[in-house]
């Protein structure tokens, strides 16, 4: 079975999801070159950060981080673009599991109960096949060993693209679009929101007081990527 796998990576070579080149032994997914090209925030370590800045006056979050800069045409964007339009699951789970390492060495993300991925309406689930922050979640609780509940909150409503709206628009298209399923599952816990990228935060914002509206539910924060701030 060696000789076998050695062979088909000598013909197949697993390439790199960032550049496109093969892989080198003990790489997986993003080549090393990649990943130093990667811009790492510092978020998870401090409550006041830009991310969470986000949200101050709107929702009473407990902590909200990202783990990298995004920027339109870079990277970070082109990787997660071959998560969410490309079906390339493997940048789900390898991004998301570098998240989940990042907070399971974070001292303010130490009491988090339970993961939540941001939902997709069923007809958006059905048409793209699987829901990006899902594939995120399930990576994130490899490095991070916590259940993930796609039960609780749930997208009732299909609304059109948010990518080219400002924040007060993005708010008022997503703000009566989710609603709470099963909430004693939740109730009186720590609940990790979770998405590919946060921009303004209207998603985010909308999702949050739908879980703060369950009796002791605390809610905290975290994406792969956010703009630069």
């Amino acid at each position: 079975m060696g000789v076998f796998n050695s062979l088909l990576k000598l013909f197949y070579p697993e390439l790199c999801s960032g550049c496109g080149q093969s892989l080198l032994r003990g790489e997986k997914t993003i080549c090393l070159s990649c990943m130093l090209k990667i811009a790492r925030t510092d978020y998870h370590t401090f409550s006041d950060n830009p991310v969470a800045k986000l949200f101050y006056g709107k929702i009473n979050i407990k902590n909200a981080t990202t783990m990298c800069f995004y920027d339109k045409g870079g990277l970070m964007q082109h990787l997660l673009h071959q998560l969410k339009y490309r079906n390339n699951f493997n940048v789900g789970l390898f991004l998301g599991k570098q998240l989940g390492k990042c907070l399971s060495e974070a001292e303010l993300y130490k009491d988090i109960d339970v993961i939540i991925p941001i939902p997709l309406h069923k007809k958006k689930l059905k048409k793209r096949g699987y829901n990006q922050s899902k594939i995120i979640a399930d990576g994130f609780v490899q490095a991070f060993p916590l259940p993930i509940y796609e039960d609780v909150l749930v997208r009732i409503e299909f609304t059109e693209t948010q990518t080219k709206k400002n924040r007060w628009d993005r708010y008022q298209n997503v703000k009566d679009m989710f609603a709470i399923n099963n909430p004693e599952k939740i109730e009186g816990k720590h609940v990790l929101l979770i998405d590919d990228v946060i921009t303004t935060g209207a998603t985010i914002e909308a999702c949050a007081k739908h879980l703060l509206s369950v009796d002791g539910v605390q809610v905290s924060i975290a994406s792969i990527a956010s703009p630069a701030r």
